[in-house]
């Protein structure tokens, strides 16, 4: 546990793992609870097995909005939740998730570290990437010159 809020970065206390929530007799378990002193609100951790699914990012949101509703005090920032999976659509996280609302962020994640060889070439692909935005920009910002 130490090391993965270590992971998180400065600010974070353990709270709960697998904390229940019952609503009208339903139990809901989160997988991690967190509260950042820095930040001054709640971060939520669901970890997922396979491929993220809309019910996921709903259920998510739920316990984001339980959480704001029944646990934070007024001079805390709105709680913030992560869904980590090992499969996601983002297409569908996109649509799925409220634009004006970005509390709840899904990420993919690695059961290990990827070899240096597979960084070097995920660091060329977003250079590449980068670039290409770059002289995008500078052709739309040429063309509007005229």
């Amino acid at each position: 546990m130490e090391s993965f809020l270590l992971e998180l970065g400065k600010g974070f206390c353990f709270v709960a793992r697998q904390k229940r929530i019952t609503l009208e007799g339903d139990h809901f378990y989160i997988d991690l609870v967190f509260y950042n002193r820095l930040l001054r609100c709640f971060v939520l951790v669901d970890l997922k097995l396979g491929k993220l699914t809309h019910q996921d990012l709903r259920q998510m949101q739920m316990y984001v909005n339980y959480f704001d509703r029944y646990q934070r005090e007024e001079y805390e920032t709105p709680t913030v939740s992560i869904v980590l999976c090992s499969d996601k659509n983002n297409a569908m996280v996109k649509i799925t998730l409220p634009e004006e609302s970005p509390q709840v962020h899904a990420s993919r994640y690695q059961l290990y570290l990827p070899t240096e060889e597979e960084l070097r070439t995920q660091l060329e692909r977003q250079r590449e990437k980068a670039e290409r935005a770059l002289q995008r920009a500078a052709g739309e910002t040429s063309d509007n010159g005229d």
